[in-house]
């Protein structure tokens, strides 16, 4: 290879660098400035609702909260008791034990006063055999509740026999961890309510860190800012990316994705697409783009709404070791999701979901960490060739730096202006600082988990979910 070839090579990398850095901060930008707008106008309209005639309604919808629970024995009695003390006139909560092997069914048995009850199931969707059976409490103040001990098959499967078991119109899907407030339901159900023309086959809501905040009797009491720094920036993270990025895709209907903690569904139509996946890491993901599909498919029009109140708070790792776990399956819960739904890619016959959503989902979160990790190895490649000019590297490396700075301290002014959660004295400051150190600390641990996860995805493909050894919630 001649000097000159060397040189074009080296330009073409360049110029492909440059824009997909160009590319990702405009999107960025743009999706700020609608996520603000979005966030604006909902504060707007929330503050004209009355939620209460949604709370005493008889004729509310009907909604079941699904909660597996594998091994969940340290926190599973008071996350129970979170989910039935929800404000709403017309659910009930299924928890479905996934066969656990430690108490906790023992435990929800003694709490709750669990007798083995007859139970129709409408089996429409195959799962896998019950195990002790079904129960329901003897003590009136527990007649929401349902819990099933079913045959171990994951997370996917114990869902699908709750959607088995539910008879109501819509699903709550929520991870038994999760301290859902009390009035999640009446708040998560307005987007059904408010369409007419308009199907609304799933709402998402915003997620947030509970470690070290005070919960007792299954109450959030108290918002308090973790020591931990992997913690902490955590919770920027989670802030950055439900206020700023998901908002902004639910105004654009571009949601590909509602998380597993907490989200509800049209249980219809879930049941329609075959419920979800089985033979996926990701299926909270996978569900929606299927559902998505569904709809395109069939020329119905829909929507994926979003409520950016903090309506479910979560556990997350305080551990490196399984933060990466967590990120990994992340990630091969996405390329699994891509690569099965890979028609809808830049086909026009799925309009904006498949010449927007889908290509930047693949492009900005599945290709992002293969295209950092290239451009690394390229950097590497030009240090040993001695071709690396500085003042343009530099000025690269500055500019990415701020502006993730600069996107974290506009989340935290946006999550100030709305929810502002974080209220206690020093608290917002210690996040504007946190922002500066963050992506020491948080992104090439993110980068890593990524890297694991597509070599995981191509040739380890018996690794599954992976463990995160829980604290517990109470506190």
């Amino acid at each position: 290879m001649d000097n000159t070839t060397a040189q074009i090579i080296i330009q073409i990398f360049h110029y492909l660098f440059f824009a997909f850095a160009f590319l990702a901060i405009v999107s960025y930008i743009i999706l700020s400035v609608i996520s603000a707008k979005e966030t604006t106008q909902y504060l707007k309209k929330k503050s004209f609702i009355n939620y209460k005639d949604i709370l005493s309604s008889s004729i509310s919808p009907s909604i079941s909260i699904i909660a597996p629970a594998y091994n969940e024995s340290l926190n599973v009695v008071e996350n129970v008791r979170s989910l039935l003390s929800n404000h709403y006139a017309n659910y009930d909560v299924i928890i479905v034990n996934d066969g656990s092997t430690d108490d906790s069914l023992e435990k929800l048995i003694a709490a709750y006063d669990l007798e083995k009850a007859e139970f129709l199931i409408n089996e429409k969707l195959q799962t896998e055999p019950l195990r002790a059976g079904v129960f329901k409490s003897k003590n009136p103040a527990f007649e929401k509740l349902i819990v099933v001990d079913k045959e171990n098959g994951g997370k996917a499967d114990a869902l699908n026999m709750g959607l088995n078991i539910s008879n109501s119109k819509y699903v709550a899907c929520i991870d038994v961890d999760c301290l859902l407030l009390e009035d999640a339901l009446q708040k998560m159900i307005k987007p059904f309510l408010e369409e007419t023309e308009t199907t609304v086959i799933a709402s998402g809501g915003v997620i947030r860190i509970a470690n070290s905040c005070t919960i007792s009797g299954g109450k959030l009491l108290d918002v308090n800012l973790p020591k931990n720094l992997l913690v902490q920036s955590q919770i920027l993270e989670y802030i950055r990316s439900f206020l700023l990025g998901r908002m902004a895709w639910s105004r654009l209907n571009g949601l590909l994705v509602i998380s597993g903690a907490f989200g509800i569904f049209e249980k219809k139509i879930a049941i329609e697409v075959g419920g979800y996946d089985t033979n996926t890491v990701g299926e909270d993901m996978e569900i929606v783009v299927r559902m998505r599909r569904y709809m395109e498919e069939s020329n119905r029009k829909y929507k994926v709404s979003y409520i950016p109140d903090p309506l479910c708070w979560t556990e997350a790792p305080d551990n490196y070791k399984d933060f990466i776990s967590q990120r990994n399956r992340w990630t091969r819960g996405t390329i699994e999701t891509m690569r099965k739904h890979r028609k809808i890619a830049f086909n026009p016959k799925y309009g904006s979901f498949g010449m927007i959503s889908y290509p930047y989902w693949l492009i900005f979160e599945r290709l992002a960490p293969v295209i950092e990790v290239v451009g690394l190895v390229y950097f590497i490649i030009l240090l040993f060739l001695n071709a690396v000019r500085w003042e343009y590297a530099l000025s690269f490396f500055l500019l990415a730096y701020l502006f993730s700075v600069l996107l974290s301290i506009l989340a935290l002014y946006s999550e100030e202006l709305s929810f502002h959660q974080y209220k206690k004295k020093g608290m917002g400051i210690k996040l504007v600082l946190l922002s500066a150190i963050e992506p020491f600390i948080l992104h090439p641990f993110i980068l890593y988990a990524a890297v694991r996860g597509n070599i995981d995805y191509y040739f380890n493909k018996n690794k599954k979910w992976g463990k995160m050894t829980r604290k517990g919630l109470t506190g």
